[in-house]
């Protein structure tokens, strides 16, 4: 029975956003994206009902429809991406032994699979969002859409996104009064975000698939959209690892590992996979890093700033820009 680990793409794999690069296609791109980003952050920890973080990917499809942004141009975007260091590495030596790498990521399938295939990742392994962006095309590019135009404005006109109580007005009446009212709001109707509860269904599903439930997986996340798995997995008795991860991560994971180098991993996958995770905190119980890899035990603390700030450093070090993104 192999040592099942699931990987979230973004950040632990590979340090591009997909989603926010391939928004820098057309002219403010970037800027509408970090607000619906902002708004996305909002919507997740209000618990809005049918809502998980990540839907994010699902609120800009209108605007790359707008645009005429192509499947293709996110192929081609998703070339241009980066591994984290040490990930190819790491991908290799789980395999060679008693380990079966998966992958949960909120990313559009075009992205995951490219991501996937580098890593050596087999297509059955990877969880994804799909996202058949050319069909909306076809089937939108006649509509009327001079409303989202008017949304893009109002977005501009926001930005930076610091009025969190401006950004939930102006949003919410696009998103849930405008949008649906429109054709383009078939596109929501028919996306599924694989974020928040819904990376936790694609977890269960991998364990079931070898007769395991959650606290015989390994999860490795970093982000808003990875807290529901983490905690989840930790809950269960499995290993949630928190992988240069942010402040609505971290509280939610078994340990927490701060390196540039996705190799450093390995130790403590080999260490869960010989003992299990309570072999993972007796090994790094008393652990006191003052270089990489910063490995923390997460278990039973209330006071996660001192974590938060070393995350922060070295996440903006390997994620570079994207590392704002919540």
């Amino acid at each position: 029975m192999p040592h099942v680990v699931c990987f979230d793409l973004e950040g632990p794999l590979s340090p591009q956003d997909n989603a926010y690069e391939v928004m820098g296609l057309f002219g403010n791109g970037h800027r509408i994206f970090e607000t619906i980003s902002r708004y996305d952050d909002l919507l997740a920890l209000e618990g809005k009902e049918d809502y998980e973080a990540g839907d994010t990917l699902m609120l800009i499809a209108p605007f790359l429809v707008y645009h005429c942004v192509t499947e293709d141009d996110i192929k081609l975007v998703s070339k241009k991406a980066m591994l984290v260091e040490g990930a190819r590495d790491l991908i290799s030596e789980l395999k060679k032994t008693a380990f079966e790498p998966y992958i949960i990521s909120t990313s559009y399938e075009q992205h995951a699979h490219n991501i996937g295939w580098q890593l050596g990742v087999a297509l059955e392994n990877i969880s994804c969002t799909k996202f058949p962006l050319d069909r909306y095309i076809m089937d939108l590019g006649e509509e009327d859409s001079e409303f989202i135009a008017q949304a893009e404005q109002d977005i501009l006109d926001m930005y930076p996104p610091i009025n969190d109580m401006k950004v939930n007005m102006r949003l919410n009446k696009f998103f849930f009064s405008e949008l649906p009212a429109s054709p383009f709001g078939k596109i929501m109707d028919k996306m599924s975000v694989v974020g928040g509860a819904r990376k936790v269904a694609a977890a269960e599903r991998i364990a079931e698939k070898y007769s395991l439930g959650l606290k015989d997986l390994a999860v490795i996340g970093d982000s808003i959209t990875d807290f529901k798995m983490l905690k989840a997995v930790h809950e269960a008795g499995g290993l949630a690892v928190a992988f240069n991860g942010n402040q609505y991560a971290i509280p939610y994971a078994t340990v927490g590992c701060a390196t540039t180098n996705m190799m450093d991993m390995y130790d403590i996958l080999k260490t869960w996979g010989a003992g299990g995770r309570d072999a993972v905190i007796s090994a790094y119980y008393d652990r006191k890093d003052v270089t990489e890899p910063y490995i923390h035990v997460l278990e039973g603390r209330e006071d996660f700033s001192d974590v938060i700030t070393i995350h922060k450093k070295v996440r903006k070090e390997v994620r570079g820009r994207a590392a704002k993104l919540g």
